[in-house]
């Protein structure tokens, strides 16, 4: 899977509480990891679900992969996912691993292949269907049978790199050429930051082209900071709370 070349000029959103972002650049190679960087309520969820097509930005333009935001949303959304975003790919701590992955694979089968997909036989999409869940298990780093109970593991017993890790496997299961993964190194220890951006790094060498969300960016990627943002710190202000920027988050895909 190629990745596509992300590029941003005066992108900006106005929320409810005024502007989430404003003024963002970028310029960002296919198979680039590109990290938002920024304190907790800058505006980085925001930032991330605007450049993958989920919400739409108030100013300037962004081109993903040839479609223009803000006006091709529903073209970004089908060449980019998401995952780890809080109140959109939120995994049930009810369902086992096994589960998630089931239900993943069976929406991708619906509703993310083309009608020729549809009429193959039930044995050779049910091929396929496994033939994407064990990929995109390998490319996330994720070992079912490692886990306690194996793919039996209901969500609330796995570790947060192991919750991260699979939500990021429940992403690439639609092989999107833009993934965005939010709050990449939040609550983990040094050790554990590494081997997230090891992953995330992985990800790029295979060509996909990665957005992450950050409190520090490694060295090596592209960085994109939220929090020099003059209209932002004068209508949210550094005290904003992650639970504001989430609101907003919320509020605006429903709209776009």
């Amino acid at each position: 899977m190629h990745g596509v070349a992300v590029t941003a000029e005066g992108f900006g959103l106005r929320g409810p509480r005024g502007w989430t972002f404003r003024g963002v650049g970028l310029d960002a190679e296919p198979g680039a990891l590109i990290a938002v960087q920024g304190a907790s309520g800058s505006g980085r969820t925001c930032l991330l679900l605007a450049l993958t097509g989920r919400m739409k930005a108030s100013e300037g333009t962004a081109v993903v992969g040839g479609a223009r935001l803000p006006k091709q949303l529903g073209a970004v959304r089908r060449m980019s996912a998401v995952a780890n975003v809080a109140g959109v790919t939120d995994l049930d701590p009810a369902l086992t691993v096994g589960e998630h992955l089931r239900e993943r694979a069976l929406l991708q089968r619906r509703f993310g292949g083309s009608l020729r997909g549809l009429l193959r036989p039930r044995a050779e999409r049910a091929a396929e269907a496994r033939l994407r869940v064990d990929t995109a298990l390998t490319a996330a780093g994720l070992d079912r049978e490692a886990l306690p109970k194996g793919a039996r593991t209901a969500v609330r017993d796995l570790e947060r790199l192991e919750a991260l890790r699979l939500s990021v496997a429940l992403a690439l299961i639609g092989r999107p050429r833009l993934l965005g993964v939010d709050d990449a190194d939040l609550k983990l220890s040094e050790a554990e930051r590494a081997e997230v951006w090891a992953l995330l790094r992985s990800l790029t060498d295979a060509g996909t082209t990665v957005l992450a969300v950050c409190g520090q960016a490694p060295d090596d990627a592209l960085t994109v900071s939220t929090d020099h943002e003059p209209a932002q710190a004068q209508s949210t202000g550094h005290g904003s709370t992650e639970s504001k920027e989430d609101a907003d988050a919320l509020a605006t895909p429903g709209r776009a």
